[in-house]
């Protein structure tokens, strides 16, 4: 199997701490060039020499940009113009009853979880398609895109979105060496998981032990894991759509949610 990306450049959006560090810390150590996204140059910076420290050989670049806006992608393809591998990891969540959740709070999830994707896949899947003729585009989306959570309706429906978006743009590379998909991972213990659930016991009048003991007795029961995955777990099957070895797999939804999702097809 044929996982070697010497010789190729990575971008992780996101990339400063949980699934898109673990990535980009596999990504590093499968060969790749690897440049660490986030909005604060110092977590860019922290990032960096994790991921420098996993992998020493590997060339690591940051890109301190905001990518929740237009201006933001301009300016991070402006200085990166050019990638062999694009993750999409980029995104926020934010638990709102449906009656709460605001026109600001739609918009705002549908300019980071889905238009930074959206901006960045149409700037390197053209010079990827026209230029290299190889090339790997993925999508970080969720189990939510499928399972739409009640608590936070506009974070289900922007995960969806991100599997039509990459659908849809793995039509254009057709007869290539070009691949565009989609990863969905399920709950996922990240840094900052204690700090949400903590927020939400407070809310609830509970414990963060309580919550995270009915995440699979009562949010998500179909789990066959009965945990939450670690991001490297995540990152594994992130890492192998990136590679080479993944060239007959396209256009494709991969779920990494410890059978949350009981749909077979």
């Amino acid at each position: 199997m044929n996982l070697d990306l010497s010789g190729k450049t990575a971008l992780v959006t996101g990339s400063t701490r949980g699934i898109g560090l673990a990535t980009a810390i596999g990504l590093a150590q499968m060969g790749a060039d690897v440049i660490v996204n986030g909005r604060e140059k110092t977590a860019v910076e922290a990032a960096v020499e994790k991921v420098r420290h996993a992998a020493p050989s590997a060339a690591i670049d940051a890109a301190a940009f905001d990518l929740g806006n237009a201006a933001g992608c301009k300016a991070l393809v402006a200085q990166f113009p050019e990638v062999d591998i694009l993750v999409n990891n980029l995104g926020i969540y934010e638990p709102k009853g449906f009656f709460d959740i605001e026109d600001a709070d739609w918009t705002r999830m549908f300019e980071v979880n889905v238009m930074s994707g959206v901006r960045l896949t149409r700037h390197y899947l053209k010079r990827m398609l026209d230029q290299k003729n190889w090339g790997r585009v993925v999508f970080v989306s969720s189990e939510s895109g499928v399972y739409i959570p009640k608590e936070m309706v506009h974070y289900g429906f922007s995960k969806s979105a991100q599997l039509v978006i990459a659908r849809g743009a793995a039509e254009s590379t057709k007869g290539t060496n070009v691949t565009v998909n989609s990863v969905m991972p399920g709950p996922t213990w990240v840094e900052m998981a204690p700090v949400r659930l903590a927020a939400r016991a407070s809310a609830a009048g509970t414990t963060i032990e309580d919550l995270v003991a009915r995440t699979f007795s009562e949010r998500r029961p179909a789990s066959l894991l009965q945990r939450y995955a670690t991001p490297e777990e995540v990152a594994n099957l992130i890492c192998y759509v990136c590679s080479k070895a993944s060239s007959a797999t396209n256009g494709a939804a991969l779920r990494v949610d410890g059978g949350i999702v009981t749909n077979p097809f």
